[in-house]
C-alpha cells in the first residue's frame, strides 16, 4: 500500500498549545505516522502563547472564511519540523485566538461565550486551507469536540471540492465528556441546512442544544477512541456515555479503540532532562536520591520505611477527587505520603489545602500546572494514585509504569488496558486495580499495595515488571496506520 497523505487537525499539540492528553497525543502521533513514511501535516489554532526560540512564517496571505453569516479573515502560518518531516501549520485570526487562555475566560473562568464560533472558524479554514494549499490529503483526522464539525463540512458545503471530497475522515475522541455543547438558538451561525439539526438523523440535536461531538461521530468515516476498554464502555449506558452512548452504538461497526502511546525520548528515566537523578531498570538508586529531593523541596520528612503516592491530575470530579475525601482520616493514618500536583475545580483546591493543614507531614499539593515537577513526582513517587471515576485511556500510569513508579488505579477505560492488577498468589502484575467506586475498595487496593512494598524484594518484581512494559507511540502509529489505510483501500 502507498504511504498515505494525512491531515491532522486539533485544538492543542506538544509543545505549541497543551493542557492534558489531547496536547501529548498530537504532539507524538504525527511523528510516529511520519516515521512509518507518511506525509502527515497538523493544522492548530495560532494561540497567543505559541511562538518561542522557532516562530511559525507566515505564507504570506489572507482569505475570507464564512462565519455565522460574516466573512472573517484567515491567514496561515508554517512551521516545519526539526526532527521529522511533520509540518505544523497554524491558523491565524487574532479576534478569535490572541487570547489569555484556549477555552476558558480567566476573567470570568467560564468558556468563551462564542468557543462555537471559533471553532467553527477554525474548522472551516482548516479546509479552505487544504483547497488553497492545492494539497490532496488521503486521510483528514480530526480530533475532539473543536474538529469534529469538519467531517459534517467535508460532506456537505464542501462535498464538491475534489481535494476534500476526495478524503476519508477519522475522528477520535479524547473524552466523551466534552461534546461542545451550545443553544440552539446558536445553530443557524454554523451555516448547515436547518434539517441537520431536527432531521431523523438528529445529527446535531442533543435535548434542545447543538452538540459538536454528536455531529462528527454521525458523519465520520470511522470514529476511534484512546482504549479498547473505553470504546466498548462509551456504549454500554449514561455512566460512561455521557448521553451518546445510543449514537455510538448505531456506529458501532465503524468504533474502534486504540491506545495512547508513550514518547519515550520524553518519558524515561534513563534520559529525562528533568529530573535531578536518571536511573536504571538494573540501577535503581537514582529513584531514591529523586524521592529524598522532592521530600525535601515539599518540607516534607524523609520517611524510608513509608511509600511516596504521587498524583499528576486535573483537580475535577471525574479524577475521584471524592473518593479522597471520603477516605481521607483513614487514607491518613496508613503509613505513607502523598504530593499532588494539579489545578480545577476550586473546590477541590480547597480541600487540598485543608489536607495540607490538618495533615501537614503527609501531603504536600501543588496547585499549578508544571511540567518539569510532574516529571520529578513520576521519578520520585513511589506509587501513583488514579482512582478515576472515568478515564479514556490516561497517560500518567504510562509514564509510571516507566519510571517504576507502581499504578493504583479504577479498572476503567485505558487504566483496566494497560495496568494488570497484581495477583499475591503469582506474585504477577504491573500495579494495583478496584473496580467499584467506591472509597473502601480504593483504601482496599492502597493496603494491598502497602503490604507488598514492605517487602524489598516482592517489591522491585512489580517494579521492573511495570519498567518492561512498551507502550512505545511506535505500536499504537502502526494501529492508526493500519486503519487509515484500510479506510482508504475501502
Amino acid at each position: 500500500m502507498p504511504k498515505l497523505k494525512i491531515v491532522m487537525v486539533a485544538s492543542e499539540a506538544a509543545p505549541f498549545a497543551r493542557t492534558g492528553g489531547l496536547g501529548d497525543v498530537l504532539g507524538s502521533l504525527p511523528k510516529a505516522l511520519a516515521k512509518l513514511g507518511h506525509e502527515v501535516k497538523v493544522f492548530l489554532p495560532r494561540y497567543r502563547t505559541i511562538g518561542g526560540p522557532i516562530e511559525p512564517v507566515p505564507l504570506g496571505w489572507t482569505m475570507p472564511v464564512s462565519v455565522a453569516g460574516k466573512s472573517v479573515p484567515m491567514s496561515l502560518e508554517l512551521l516545519k519540523g526539526m526532527r521529522s518531516k511533520v509540518e505544523h501549520y497554524f491558523v491565524r485570526n487574532d479576534f478569535f485566538f490572541d487570547r489569555p487562555e484556549f477555552y476558558r475566560d480567566p476573567e470570568t473562568g467560564k468558556d468563551y461565550e462564542d468557543n462555537d464560533e471559533r471553532f467553527t472558524f477554525f474548522s472551516r479554514a482548516v479546509l479552505e486551507s487544504i483547497r488553497k494549499l492545492g494539497w490532496q490529503p488521503d486521510i483528514i483526522h480530526v480530533n475532539d469536540w473543536q474538529a469534529a464539525l469538519i467531517p459534517v463540512y467535508m460532506k456537505t458545503l464542501y462535498a464538491d471540492v475534489p481535494a476534500i471530497s476526495n478524503a476519508r475522515s477519522v475522528l477520535t475522541i479524547h473524552n466523551l465528556g466534552y461534546q461542545g455543547l451550545f443553544s440552539g438558538k446558536r445553530f443557524e451561525k454554523l451555516q448547515l441546512p436547518r434539517d441537520l439539526f431536527y432531521a431523523m438523523t438528529g445529527a446535531f440535536e442533543f435535548y434542545g442544544k447543538v452538540n459538536f461531538l454528536k455531529a462528527g461521530i454521525t458523519y465520520a468515516d470511522k470514529i476511534t477512541t484512546v482504549s479498547r476498554r473505553y470504546a466498548e464502555e462509551i456504549q454500554s449506558g449514561d455512566e460512561f456515555g455521557c448521553g451518546l452512548e445510543g449514537v455510538l452504538e448505531q456506529r458501532t461497526k465503524d468504533l474502534s479503540g486504540i491506545v495512547n502511546g508513550v514518547d519515550y525520548t520524553v518519558w524515561s528515566p534513563t534520559r529525562d532532562k528533568k529530573i535531578p537523578y536518571r536511573y536504571t531498570i538494573n540501577n535503581l538508586s537514582g529513584k531514591r536520591k529523586n524521592k529524598v529531593e522532592l521530600l525535601g523541596f515539599a518540607h516534607l520528612p524523609v520517611r524510608d520505611r513509608w511509600p511516596l503516592i504521587g498524583m499528576v491530575t486535573r483537580l475535577t470530579a471525574q479524577k475521584g477527587l471524592d473518593l479522597i475525601e471520603e477516605a481521607a482520616d483513614e487514607l491518613f493514618k496508613l503509613n505513607l505520603q502523598m504530593i499532588v500536583l494539579g489545578t480545577g475545580d476550586e473546590k477541590y483546591h480547597e480541600l487540598l489545602t485543608e489536607f495540607e493543614q490538618k495533615y501537614p507531614d503527609r501531603i504536600k499539593a501543588f496547585l499549578k500546572f508544571d511540567d518539569t515537577l510532574a516529571h520529578r513526582i513520576e521519578a520520585a513517587a513511589d506509587m501513583f494514585l488514579m482512582p478515576s471515576r472515568w478515564e479514556p485511556c490516561g497517560l500518567n500510569q504510562l509514564y509510571s509504569l516507566r519510571y517504576g513508579t507502581v499504578p493504583i488505579v479504577r479498572a476503567v477505560g485505558g487504566l483496566a488496558d494497560t495496568v494488570i492488577d497484581f495477583d499475591e498468589s503469582t506474585g504477577k502484575g504491573t500495579g494495583f486495580s478496584f473496580d467499584e467506586y467506591e472509597s473502601d475498595a480504593m483504601l482496599k487496593a492502597i493496603t494491598r499495595s502497602l503490604a507488598q512494598f514492605k517487602s524489598k524484594r516482592a517489591w522491585a518484581r512489580i517494579v521492573k515488571a511495570g519498567m518492561n512494559q512498551d507502550f512505545s507511540w511506535d505500536n499504537s502509529a502502526a494501529e492508526y496506520s493500519s486503519l487509515f489505510e484500510r479506510l482508504v483501500a475501502r
